[in-house]
């Protein structure tokens, strides 16, 4: 199995620029479909962008489209996600996610989450 460790999180002014970072140890994340997902108090855990396993196709949520990027470097075994033009809705804890089947549930796996807050 897989374990996951985010970082890179922390409190930004809107506009600003974030990059976090998404460490993988056990396993090589060429294995699996990736994805940041994120979830803002009182609400549920979303899908910010997905890249799938092999060709490094990405998926966004309109939320984030255009000012996130997501990208991994399978050499350093890690997966990253460049965000841009941070809004305070943006604020949120972000969290990496590990999926064999691109299923995106409790038997995939999940780091601990980094805390990203955009305020003014």
């Amino acid at each position: 199995q897989v374990q996951l460790v985010e970082t890179g999180g922390g409190l930004v002014q809107p506009g600003d620029s974030l990059r976090l970072s998404c460490a993988a140890s056990g396993r090589a994340i060429s294995d699996y479909f990736m994805g940041w997902f994120r979830q803002a108090p009182g609400e549920e855990r979303q899908v910010a962008a997905l890249i799938s396993k092999t060709n490094n196709i990405s998926h966004y949520a309109d939320s984030v489209k255009g000012r996130f990027t997501i990208f991994r470097n399978n050499a350093k075994n890690t997966l990253y996600l460049q965000m841009n033009n941070l809004k305070p809705e943006d604020t949120a804890i972000y969290y990496c996610a590990a999926s064999s089947k691109a299923t995106w549930g409790p038997s995939d796996y999940w780091g601990q989450g980094t805390q990203v807050t955009v305020s003014s």
